[in-house]
């Protein structure tokens, strides 16, 4: 199926089957989103942002939320 036949297709969900899918679509893209993030924590691609945003707090260069 290519991308213009699944929109298409969600184009003509009757309103319920189309909640139920964007709420589907919604759990999907966040565990997608979950994993890909521990994937760059794991493998350090955070780090010096991490490193860097540390430094701006310790010289007072940030303020509490």
């Amino acid at each position: 199926m290519t991308l213009q036949e699944l929109e298409n297709s969600i184009s003509k969900l009757p309103p319920e089957d189309l909640a139920k899918f964007r709420e589907w679509f919604w759990r999907f893209d966040a565990k997608n989103w979950d994993t890909q993030f521990e994937a760059d924590v794991s493998g350090g691609r955070l780090d010096s942002l991490a490193n860097a945003a540390i430094r701006e707090h310790r010289a007072g260069e940030s303020t509490e939320l």
